[in-house]
């Protein structure tokens, strides 16, 4: 597995703000996190790093610096964005791997967690022709924040970067640790341009000519010197003149400016760069990508989970059931027939709403005879323009038998391989041996199996303890998307008080007799007579494209009438289930 790139422990403790970022010979260099980095060769960061700079720069560091939650990241953006805050966090030691060689684990600590260091009277022993460093009193001791790096291999792959110990926050701000200590990125942006025969004063001018960029990568501290230590062991070996960027000029007095009448681009790297601060470095759009407008999102408000979803009272997370039906109220014109109902415009409403909801779940039916990818396809959202896995739910399909063959070439696991969506839980009953590989193949791409063994009066799952389940594992908010199995059980009496919202699309479409329809039984009042077997509240029908919208709400949740927690049981090896 390819390191981290991190910020390598060495023992020689670091020197003063102007010297920080010289490798020590024969020990590796604590920016780039790399061995033995041979400070001669080309960087691999140049200026196009700082005037194209990644995405939502300097909202990662920041989220990257506090680590407020549990982050992911896909391995290519992890690499991306890391060597921005290699300057705050330090590698303390390799956890190794799990049992199934397919996790690593690093461990690393702010950087101001290593004691105060204070240099020796006595500078030590230079090598002939290197000048003498001078070293500073180095600060420590004053912060305890740590966190964790997973990298996981197979077919789900990312990292998750998760705080660890006592300390919930810094004791000092992101500013601060730039101003003691540089960023790889930026060392080697300042390397790279003094290794094309720039001067020092000069990359210093272009570095700053787009302040808000520089800003954004941690460089509101960069100065002269730091540029010069950057290239200092290069310039010991070459000795040749060096010259400004093109479009530059020295100014007595004024140090370097740019020319007259070249105001606004400069030429850099041998080609005219364009300095525009609204720069649009979003990625172009992936296929099949869904783009809902943002005022066709506002009548949903009411009816999506809160922004900091909890768990209520009985254990229950929020519930919302959508789907799409017919004019006679069905959702498929025979059982196990794919059908189209809604529109385009429903359909990335659905979408949307899966960004909203941390799981979205089905039944084993819908999963056999769709295959369904299961994924978020919204712009923004990770995998589609967004970062990590933002946005995309956990699927959950309710498999009480073990009947859903799932193989590499299913969707929803085709999703985990291309970074655009979570690896499934499924839902079992206990007393059905699944196949050790169908398991090792969901653990694979990052799923899992929960076993329930509460059962209702028809021995089918109790909707209280899949819900309790998922919210065990994290869950706050489920979309329940169907099939009419589930929707038409979901909404019997006894469980529609479970249901927080309804979102339903109409088509305006009859699909007949014969179809998958959805209808609950009725309900009865004392004296036999028949009554509605469920009623929402809060209404509202909301036109879109050639659909309508229902959205209503159930009031509150039914308290809890299972004694104690829920029971969970896993699947050990040898898909049998193993005692809790």
């Amino acid at each position: 597995m390819a390191e981290a790139m991190s910020s390598g422990h060495r023992d020689e403790a670091d020197i003063g703000q102007n010297d920080t970022n010289l490798p020590t010979p024969g020990m590796p260099d604590e920016t780039s996190g790399t061995a033995g980095h041979d400070s001669t060769q080309m960087p691999t960061r140049t200026m196009r790093d700082l005037l194209n700079p990644p995405r939502d720069l300097a909202l990662l560091r920041q989220r990257l610096f506090e680590v407020k939650d549990k982050i992911e990241l896909q391995i290519d953006e992890f690499e991306r964005y890391w060597p921005y805050v290699d300057n705050v966090w330090v590698r303390q030691h390799k956890a190794g791997t799990d049992k199934t060689g397919r996790a690593f684990t690093d461990y690393y600590a702010c950087r101001l967690q290593r004691p105060t260091y204070t240099p020796k009277p006595v500078d030590s022993p230079r090598r002939e022709g290197q000048p003498t460093r001078k070293k500073q009193i180095r600060e420590g001791g004053t912060c305890q924040m740590r966190l964790k790096t997973i990298r996981y291999e197979g077919g789900y792959s990312g990292y998750t970067i998760v705080r660890v110990g006592d300390e919930t926050q810094h004791s000092h701000d992101l500013d601060h640790i730039d101003k003691i200590k540089r960023t790889s990125v930026l060392m080697e942006i300042a390397r790279s341009e003094v290794m094309k025969g720039y001067m020092p004063a000069s990359v210093f001018t272009v570095m700053n000519e787009d302040m808000p960029k520089l800003l954004a990568a941690g460089g509101s501290h960069l100065n002269r010197n730091d540029v010069r230590n950057a290239s200092q062991t290069w310039r010991q070996q070459h000795r040749d003149e060096l010259r400004v960027h093109e479009g530059y000029k020295y100014d007595h007095g004024n140090g370097i400016v740019k020319h007259d009448g070249l105001v606004g681009e400069s030429q850099i790297m041998g080609e005219v760069q364009m300095i525009d601060p609204s720069l649009d470095n979003s990625p172009p759009l992936q296929p099949g990508t869904l783009i809902f407008p943002l005022p066709s999102r506002t009548f949903l408000g009411p009816y999506l989970p809160p922004q900091s979803p909890l768990v209520n009272e009985s254990g229950i997370p929020h519930v919302t059931l959508t789907y799409a039906t017919s004019m006679d109220s069905s959702l498929a014109l025979a059982p196990g027939l794919q059908t189209v109902i809604s529109g385009p415009e429903s359909k990335a409403m659905t979408h949307y709403l899966r960004s909203k909801h941390d799981a979205i779940l089905i039944g084993v039916g819908t999963a056999i005879a769709d295959d369904p990818a299961l994924n978020c396809r919204l712009e923004g959202v990770g995998g589609f323009g967004g970062l990590g896995w933002d946005g995309q739910p956990r699927p959950v399909i309710v498999d009480p038998g073990a009947r859903w063959l799932i193989s590499p070439h299913s969707k929803v696991l085709q999703a985990v391989e291309n970074g655009k969506g979570r690896g499934p839980w499924v839902i079992m009953a206990p007393g059905f041996a699944m196949d050790p590989m169908r398991l090792d193949l969901l653990k694979y791409y990052g799923g899992k199996y929960l076993g329930l063994t509460e059962f209702d009066k028809k021995w089918r799952l109790r909707w209280e303890a899949i819900l309790k389940a998922l919210a065990a594992e994290g869950i706050r908010s489920v979309m329940i998307e169907g099939g009419g199995m589930i929707i038409n059980d979901l909404l019997q009496p006894e469980n529609a008080s479970f249901i927080s919202s309804v979102v339903v699309t109409v088509a305006p479409t009859y699909l007949g007799k014969g179809g998958v329809g959805v209808s609950p039984a009725a309900r009865r009042d004392p004296t036999g007579r028949p009554q509605p077997a469920v009623r929402f509240q809060d209404v509202k029908w909301q036109p879109l494209g050639e659909d309508i919208v229902l959205c209503g709400k159930l009031p509150g949740a039914r308290a809890s009438t299972v004694p104690g927690p829920v029971t969970v049981e896993a699947l050990n090896g040898s898909g049998s289930f193993a005692p809790p």
